[in-house]
């Protein structure tokens, strides 16, 4: 997303409060908290969390506007909201829930249509894309979503880098070559500090710091900062926590009943391992 151009439509309409809005189908609206507009198709006329009788977009009926989280506020009226809220004691005081929409039965707030946001080098699938990631399953599916083939999010666009402050580690580093001892990543994503010893990784997303040793496996999971996965050690579907150690021999989304007696495993089955734990066989 490009927030200059939602800035800009906030100046230009002077709302007190913009709010990006996502099209999404009419039929998902109870999953949302979804923005109903007037006729213009901007001014915003309510404000509602998981409606069951959401209505259509005036252009679209078939579509309504989920919140995505992102606003625009003009400061004087964001301060006077706010000022207003903290006197009032039948508040929960909550952002969302109600600061805008007093601002909403005030008329100020307005809508971005996220669909119009144009981006650098985004293609057609590309486009309009945005996760909620609320959920263990949403945030793993966004993980995945980066190492397909043709990814709907393409961190390799260089018309439109995501800037940030890398640690200052190596590069990665693969090991030996030998039957059943060869260190490989297929699909995956591998960052900087890896060490893929002798082991394998398939769809999967190795963080900064992993060290992978000889004759392990990952498999369609993603693995935080500083993972240690012993010597003959699987890993299937698993989300792995910040400075986990995985004990060789260890196995993790092997067997569906071990996993739930030890670990949180997700609606979609997916099994999550804590920060910082140690995982023994």
């Amino acid at each position: 997303m490009d927030p200059r151009q939602m800035v800009a439509q906030h100046i230009e309409g002077g709302a007190g409060v913009t709010v990006a809005g996502m099209r999404v189908p009419i039929e998902q609206a109870g999953e949302f908290g979804v923005i109903e507009t007037g006729q213009d198709g901007r001014l915003i006329r309510a404000f509602r969390e998981k409606p069951s009788d959401a209505v259509g977009l005036a252009g679209a009926p078939d579509q309504v506007f989920a919140s995505m989280g992102n606003y625009v506020f003009s400061s004087e009226v964001l301060i006077d909201a706010v000022r207003a809220d903290a006197a009032d004691d039948g508040s929960r005081h909550d952002l969302g829930g109600d600061v805008i929409p007093a601002l909403v039965a005030q008329g100020r707030a307005q809508v971005y249509d996220f669909s119009a946001n144009e981006v650098p080098g985004v293609d057609a699938q590309e486009r309009g894309y945005w996760r909620d990631v609320g959920t263990l399953d949403a945030f793993y599916d966004a993980h995945m979503d980066l190492i397909s083939v043709d990814p709907v999010f393409d961190l390799y666009n260089r018309e439109w880098p995501i800037l940030s402050l890398p640690e200052p580690l190596p590069p990665a580093k693969f090991l030996f070559q030998e039957e059943g001892r060869t260190g490989r990543a297929l699909d995956s994503m591998v960052c900087a500090g890896v060490i893929v010893s002798g082991a394998t990784a398939r769809r999967s997303v190795l963080s900064p710091g992993v060290h992978l040793h000889s004759r392990s496996e990952v498999e369609g999971s993603i693995l935080m900062h500083n993972v240690d996965l012993g010597r003959g050690a699987v890993v299937r579907n698993a989300i792995v926590d910040k400075n986990v150690r995985i004990a060789a021999g260890a196995q993790v989304g092997v067997d569906a009943d071990a996993d739930r007696e030890r670990f949180v495993v997700s609606a979609g089955g997916i099994v999550v391992i804590p920060k910082g734990a140690t995982v023994e066989v």
